[in-house]
């Protein structure tokens, strides 16, 4: 019996060995997936128009999904407050928008999707053993004014482009001539002043 036994074990340790190796590796390929997402969303937080970000957040149903048992998916209490969590941000990020003007409605609307969001983060770092109050992972970012002010000229460039297209406005072309500007420098300039054209 024991010879067999020894031959069993002989025969079988490299195979369990590789089993559990490959089980360690997916452990560790979930935890990267999960480490990520995190990351990526605490570090774009203050920018969540990002492709990175939006694509962080797509991330979070796969990083967080489990195990699958019987056909069903099975998560311990944290990953599932993050998919919990990750449903309610998602269900008032696809809510209907009010209108533009309703500043009052916007600003309430904006209110909840922040505490969702930071909601949503708070779980995350405690499935990742991690400490952070509230008020640290909604305030504790740092965004410069410049790139809020890059990001408000390239809206701005893009609404403007927009309505060229539409043909709701008109592109200003100068026209010189050359000849007049090197008879009459000051004469060219009132020129250039007066004959513009509109282009639809």
């Amino acid at each position: 019996m024991e010879t067999w036994a020894i031959i069993v074990a002989t025969l079988m340790g490299p195979v369990l060995a590789v089993q559990a190796q490959k089980w360690i590796e997916r452990i560790r390929a979930v935890g990267d997936r999960r480490q990520y997402v995190f990351h990526t969303l605490m570090a774009s937080r203050a920018s969540r128009m990002e492709a990175e970000h939006v694509r962080a957040l797509n991330m979070i149903d796969l990083a967080y999904y489990g195990t699958r048992v019987l056909g069903r998916p099975v998560r311990n209490a944290k990953c599932q407050a993050v998919i919990d969590a990750w449903r309610e941000y998602f269900d008032h990020l696809n809510q209907r928008q009010p209108n533009p003007d309703d500043h009052a409605r916007w600003e309430a609307l904006l209110e909840v999707r922040e505490n969702l969001f930071v909601s949503l983060l708070a779980a995350m770092a405690v499935e990742r053993g991690l400490e952070f109050d509230r008020v640290q992972l909604k305030k504790g970012v740092y965004h410069p004014k410049g790139f809020f002010d890059d990001a408000m000229k390239n809206w701005e460039m893009k609404e403007l482009a927009a309505a060229v297209l539409r043909g709701e406005s008109a592109i200003r072309v100068a026209v010189n001539d050359p000849a007049t500007t090197e008879q009459d420098p000051a004469r060219a300039s009132t020129d250039d002043r007066s004959e513009t054209a509109a282009v639809p």
